[in-house]
C-alpha cells in the first residue's frame, strides 16, 4: 500500500490527517491532488453512512484504497444539532464565526452543565475488493460562552474542554490530535489499514 486517498477538499483537515497518520509509510492524497473532481450526495442519516457513501463512491472511481470522514458537532440541549448537518448549518457559504454565535445565542440562559456536546467522527476506508470498515469516536465537552483560540477551525473555538480549562481551538495541535474525536476515529481505522500494507 503505496497511496491512500481521503474523499475531502478540506485543507485544514487535510493537515490534521496527515500529522495522524504521519507514522505510516504511505502518501495520503486530498481527492484534489489525486485529480478526482467527483461531486458526492451526502443522504446518509448517520455520520457512518454518510463516510461510507463518500469512501465507497471515490473506491469504486480510483480503484485505490479510500478513507473519508463525516464528523460534526452534537450539541444536547439543541436535540443534538447541527449533527450531520454541522458543516451545512446555516448554509454551506456561512462562515464559522456566525455559526458558532448562533450556537452561543441559542444556548443562551443554559447553565454549564446543560451545556454539554460532543465532536462526532466516523472514518470509513473502502478497499478495492469491496469491503468496507467504519469506525466512530467522539470527543466530550461543553459550548462555551464566546469563541477562543486560533489553533483549530470550524467548532473548535466554542468547544469547551473541562478537563483542560481551554477549548480545542486553544490546544497545541499535538495534543488536540491525540484527543479528538478525528485523531481516536483515525487511529481506530488504522488497525484495517496495516495489514492491507
Amino acid at each position: 500500500m503505496k497511496k491512500i486517498i481521503f474523499a475531502t477538499g478540506n485543507q485544514d483537515k487535510m493537515r490534521e490527517i496527515r500529522e495522524i497518520l504521519s507514522d505510516m509509510d504511505v502518501e495520503v492524497l486530498s481527492m484534489k491532488e489525486a485529480g478526482i473532481t467527483a461531486e458526492i450526495v451526502e443522504d446518509g442519516t448517520t455520520f457512518e453512512e454518510n463516510a461510507m457513501i463518500k469512501a465507497k463512491a471515490i473506491c469504486r472511481l480510483t480503484n485505490e484504497i479510500v478513507l473519508a470522514d463525516d464528523s460534526g458537532l452534537e450539541v444536547d440541549a439543541l436535540n443534538k444539532e447541527p449533527g450531520i448537518y454541522s458543516a451545512r448549518y446555516m448554509g454551506e457559504d456561512t462562515s464559522y464565526r456566525i455559526k458558532n454565535a448562533s450556537l452561543i445565542e441559542r444556548l443562551e440562559g443554559v447553565p454549564d452543565e446543560k451545556r454539554t456536546a460532543r465532536f462526532v467522527c466516523a472514518v470509513a476506508a473502502a478497499f478495492p475488493d469491496g469491503s468496507v470498515q467504519v469506525v466512530r469516536e467522539t470527543m466530550e465537552g461543553r459550548i462555551a460562552y464566546g469563541e477562543a483560540g486560533s489553533n483549530g477551525f470550524g467548532y473548535d473555538p466554542i468547544f469547551f474542554l473541562p478537563e483542560y480549562g481551554c477549548t480545542s481551538a486553544e490546544l497545541p495541535r499535538e495534543e488536540k490530535n491525540r484527543i479528538s474525536h478525528r485523531g481516536k476515529a483515525l487511529r481506530a481505522i488504522k488497525a484495517y489499514l496495516q495489514p492491507a500494507g
